[in-house]
C-alpha cells in the first residue's frame, strides 16, 4: 500500500501511518513552535553518543523529551529526575514509534520567572537612556599594547583567557584586576576593578570582562545597574564574555562587543601570531617586488645612458681633440693679444719719445734765451763796451754818488784789469733834494 491519501466513496480519506506522522507534525510545527514548557523531570539518562532523554511530567500529564548532544553541552548543571526546570524547544513527532516528543534546545531550573521580569524592566530602561545604542559602539583595536582583565582569580574563565592570550600574542602584557563575579558584593567589585583599569598607568587597549556559565542567579551580578554604566563610560573598548553562548546579561549590551565564551573574547583581541607573521611576510614580498621593479627601471635608464655615453676610450678621446682645440685656440689668442700689445707699447714708445724730443728742444730753447739774457746782464760785457766797474773798499758795487765823499778811495775794474782811484769831487748829474730837505 502506498503512502498516497486514498478517500473512499462513501467517506473520509484514508491516512498512510508515516504520511499521517508527518503531517502531525508539520501541524504542530506551524501551531506550537517554538514552545517553552515548565515541569519536572522524570526518568533522565544520558546516552553514550551525548543525547539525553527523559520525560517532563506534572500532575495532569507527561511529556517525552530529547535533548541531543550540542545542546546538551551548554547545560551548566547536571539535571537529575525530581529537578524542576524549564526547557524551550519544538514539538515533533517521532515517526517510527508515533510518539509525541518535544525536542529540547535549552533547559534551565525554575523558579526565575521574578528574576527575568527584573532583568526585562532593567534591560528597557538602560535601553531607553541610549546605554545599547550602537552608534556609541566602538572597533576593537587590531594591536592592542596592553590588554585588561577583570575576573575571578578562582573562575575557570581566567584560565581560558589566559591560556588563549598565552598562545595567540605571548608578548602582549595583560593588566588583571581581579574581582568576585558572584554573590551580594560582586558588583561593587566589578565596578571598583574596572574603575581601577581606567586609571591605569600605562593604560590598557581594550579591556575583557568575563566569566563562566551558570544560572540567572549565578550571572545576575552583570545584571547590576550600577555595573552597566560603569562598562558604558569605558574610555577603551570594552568586550563582555559572560556565560555560554545562550547567556545574555545587560552587560553584554553595554559592551562595544560581546563574546559568546570568555575564550571567544580573548580571541577577538588577539589574531594569531601566525596571521601577523603573514602579513608582515606578504608586505616583505610586495617591498621585495617594488624594489626589484626600480632596481630593473634603474638598470634600464643606466643602460641607455652607457649607450649614449659610448666607450670611455671613444669619450677620452674626443674630449683629447677637444683639449688640443682649446689649446690651439688659447695659443692664437695670446700671440695675437701679444702682438697687438707689442703694437701698442711701440706706439706708445715712440709718442713718448717724440713728446721727450719735443719738451726738450723746448727747454733747450728756453735755456738758451735765459743764458742769453744773463750774457747781457753781464758787467763783463759792459766793461769791454768802455765802461768801468766801480767798487768800495769793501767790494761792493757804487751805484750812486751818495755812498761817495771826496778824498775816498775806489777801485774802477775796467776790461783789462783794476785801477785805484781817489774822490776828489761828487757832482750829480741833475738837481737831487738834499738829505735835509
Amino acid at each position: 500500500m502506498n503512502e498516497r491519501e486514498q478517500t473512499p466513496a462513501g467517506g473520509a480519506r484514508v491516512w498512510a501511518v508515516g504520511a499521517l506522522c508527518r503531517a502531525v507534525a508539520d501541524a504542530l510545527e506551524a501551531r506550537f513552535n517554538p514552545v517553552a514548557v515548565r515541569g519536572e523531570i522524570s526518568g533522565f539518562s544520558r546516552a553514550s553518543s551525548g543525547h539525553c532523554y527523559f520525560s517532563l511530567k506534572d500532575e495532569n500529564g507527561q511529556l517525552r523529551c530529547a535533548m541531543f548532544r550540542r545542546a546538551a553541552g551548554l547545560l551548566d548543571f547536571s539535571p537529575r529526575d525530581g529537578d524542576r526546570v524549564e526547557v524551550r524547544g519544538r514539538l515533533a513527532v517521532y515517526e517510527p514509534r508515533g510518539d509525541l516528543q518535544l525536542v529540547v534546545e535549552s533547559l534551565r531550573r525554575a523558579g526565575q520567572g521574578a528574576l527575568f521580569e527584573q532583568f526585562l524592566q532593567r534591560k528597557a530602561k538602560l535601553e531607553a537612556e541610549g546605554l545599547f545604542d550602537a552608534a556609541r559602539k566602538r572597533t576593537l583595536p587590531a594591536m592592542p599594547r596592553a590588554i585588561g582583565l577583570v575576573t575571578s582569580l578562582g573562575a575557570a574563565a581566567l584560565h581560558d583567557v589566559v591560556t588563549a592570550l598565552r598562545r595567540r600574542v605571548p608578548h602582549i602584557p595583560v593588566v588583571l584586576a581581579p574581582a568576585a563575579v558572584q554573590g551580594a558584593g560582586a558588583p561593587g567589585e566589578l565596578v571598583r576593578s574596572l574603575e581601577a583599569l581606567y586609571t591605569q598607568a600605562p593604560r590598557v587597549d581594550v579591556i575583557l570582562l568575563v566569566r563562566g556559565g551558570g544560572s540567572i542567579e549565578d550571572l545576575w551580578a552583570f545584571n547590576d545597574e550600577t555595573l552597566a554604566r560603569t562598562i558604558a563610560r569605558s574610555p577603551v573598548p570594552l568586550i563582555s564574555g559572560v556565560g555560554h553562548e545562550t547567556d545574555f546579561t545587560i552587560a553584554d549590551f553595554c559592551a562595544d562587543v560581546r563574546a559568546p565564551t570568555p575564550t571567544a573574547a580573548a580571541e577577538l583581541v588577539a589574531a594569531p601570531r601566525d596571521l601577523w607573521l603573514g602579513a608582515l611576510q606578504l608586505l616583505e614580498e610586495r617591498l621585495r617586488d617594488a624594489i626589484l621593479a626600480r632596481l630593473d627601471v634603474a638598470s634600464q635608464r643606466l643602460d641607455l645612458a652607457a649607450g649614449r655615453l659610448g666607450r670611455p676610450s671613444e669619450l677620452v678621446g674626443r674630449q683629447r681633440l677637444r683639449l688640443a682645440h682649446h689649446a690651439q685656440r688659447m695659443h692664437y689668442a695670446v700671440q695675437t693679444r701679444t702682438t697687438r700689445l707689442e703694437h701698442v707699447q711701440q706706439a706708445l714708445l715712440t709718442r713718448l719719445l717724440s713728446r721727450l724730443r719735443g719738451a726738450t728742444d723746448r727747454h733747450r730753447e728756453r735755456l738758451d734765451r735765459a743764458t742769453l739774457r744773463l750774457q747781457l746782464l753781464d758787467p763783463d760785457l759792459v766793461v769791454q763796451r768802455g765802461y768801468a766797474l766801480i767798487v768800495d773798499a769793501s767790494g761792493h758795487a757804487v751805484t750812486s754818488i751818495d755812498r761817495l765823499a771826496p778824498g775816498d778811495e775806489v777801485q774802477a775794474r775796467l776790461a783789462d784789469g783794476h785801477a785805484g782811484l781817489k774822490v776828489l769831487h761828487t757832482r750829480p748829474t741833475r738837481t737831487r733834494p738834499t738829505r735835509d730837505a
